[in-house]
């Protein structure tokens, strides 16, 4: 009798089918969580056709399937959990772009293009792909089943209002096509919507029809130094009333996080001549060139100056000048993976209560961990604030991973206790689904177990992620 990996190899060639223990170990996981569960093996389609005869074998032989994107996600969503017989299904080679279509501003590419790859081809054609985050291997798949934010959700919003079409495969094999890009389309329930964000456990994407906006022709960015949170606030709200819809980005970033980039580097790259405690990256963009948006960073800023929210700053004068100064918010995340024992958050909270938020979440991290170092940053205009956590000066990694939990869990009842979220973009993968207890009302949770029954009867998709298991407190 053919075992399993050999009923795939033969539906999908010799190729696509990964059965070695030292070929599998690199699918375990994503950057967050190493799985721990058993791998049948890893399939790797290369049409819907195909992952529909993966899906009905695993079904039939009551083995879950785990979608696998560039393993880029931070929430264990990608990780094989125990538990389950296992077969990783990863996108790599469904990375075809079918089409560009300038006259709907629209772009269809299948779920394992990367990020890098799905905004080259939209420059290419003048255009602009929104999504846009550290992450440039990430798959599109990946993007759309976590829902990812990113340093434009300001200006465009987060994945899942990128998306015009899906083509999914549903967990009893059929395939759903509705690739078509109408923005308008009212017809019966949004299947699409219900599918981004659920990571994987209502339906596999194989392929989606994405937005595409003009290419900005006109583009000016900006660093500046403050002395606290509240004058960031201030900031924005000026540079919102006078540059409106243009801006793109306005991001935090604290003393603590720059200087951990430059340890990382090697080397201080400090943007202005006068530290700060706090700076915030502005940019805006227009297709516009008519508009002399140059001028008018620099009357916000001339403002911001004159009323006291700002200390120091710069303007970059060219294309090399902007990377470098993104080069500082970039860098932040990167030493935070790097930093043995870093903790990485996912909260946001309104606006308006970013400076309490960052005041109280400090607290109860020195609280638990004397010494510990407060690293938040990120998306001001969504109020997305990274609270990171570094182990204090000379406690090991490993020592300081032991207090994650109740770390992360007092960082998330402060953005609770404010009206915010546990998870604004990483998703909840498995490392979350207690705080999303904490989160929704049990009458929200039984609303999306019963949807995960009504389209997943046997479970077989993404077990372990998302939601709660019932018997939790």
């Amino acid at each position: 009798m053919r075992t399993l990996a050999d009923q795939l190899r033969a539906l999908v060639g010799d190729g696509g089918v990964l059965d070695q223990p030292t070929d599998v170990e690199g699918y375990r996981g994503d950057l967050a969580v190493r799985g721990d569960g058993e791998i049948v093996c890893v399939v790797r389609p290369r049409t819907a056709r195909e992952l529909s005869g993966i899906v009905r074998l695993c079904a039939a032989e009551g083995v879950a399937l785990v979608p696998r994107g560039g393993g880029t996600g931070l929430c264990g969503g990608a990780a094989v959990v125990a538990g389950h017989r296992s077969v990783v299904v990863a996108f790599e080679r469904m990375s075809a772009i079918r089409s560009i279509d300038r006259a709907s501003a629209s772009m269809v590419a299948e779920a394992g293009c990367t990020l890098h790859d799905l905004r080259e081809a939209a420059a290419a054609n003048d255009c602009l792909f929104a999504i846009d985050h550290g992450g440039l291997s990430s798959q599109l798949g990946g993007n759309l089943a976590t829902n990812a934010g990113g340093n434009n959700v300001l200006r465009y919003g987060m994945a899942r209002d990128q998306v015009l079409g899906l083509e999914v495969v549903l967990a009893s094999g059929e395939i759903v096509s509705e690739l078509a890009p109408l923005p308008k389309n009212n017809a019966g329930y949004d299947l699409k919507q219900i599918v981004v964000g659920s990571e994987g456990t209502l339906g596999l994407i194989t392929a989606a029809a994405v937005k595409l906006h003009p290419a900005p022709r006109t583009r000016v960015c900006a660093c500046v130094g403050l002395t606290s949170v509240a004058a960031a606030l201030d900031l924005f709200s000026l540079a919102r009333d006078a540059l409106g819809a243009s801006i793109s980005a306005f991001e935090l970033l604290p003393r603590a996080g720059l200087d951990l980039w430059f340890r990382h580097a090697g080397k201080s790259a400090e943007p202005f001549p006068t530290p700060t405690p706090w700076a915030v990256l502005v940019e805006a963009d227009l297709a516009n060139v008519r508009f002399d948006l140059s001028a008018a960073m620099e009357d916000v800023l001339a403002d911001a100056s004159r009323r006291g929210l700002v200390v120091d700053g710069t303007i970059a004068m060219s294309e090399a000048q902007r990377r470098n100064l993104w080069r500082l918010r970039e860098g932040i995340p990167i030493a935070m993976i790097e930093t043995p024992g870093s903790l990485k958050a996912d909260t946001a909270v309104p606006i308006a209560r970013i400076p309490e938020f960052i005041a109280a979440a400090g607290g109860a991290v020195a609280a638990l961990a004397p010494g510990c170092i407060a690293v938040p940053f990120g998306h001001v205009g969504d109020g997305n604030i990274h609270f990171n956590v570094l182990p204090p000066p000379g406690m090991a990694g490993e020592a300081f991973a032991t207090r994650h939990g109740d770390l992360a869990r007092a960082i998330e009842d402060v953005a609770l206790s404010l009206g915010g979220t546990v998870s604004a973009e990483h998703g909840i993968g498995v490392t979350k689904r207690e705080a999303l207890r904490r989160m929704r009302s049990p009458a929200a949770l039984d609303a999306m177990r019963a949807l995960k029954a009504a389209l997943d009867p046997d479970g077989i998709l993404n077990p372990g992620k998302v939601l709660p298991p019932m018997d939790g407190p």
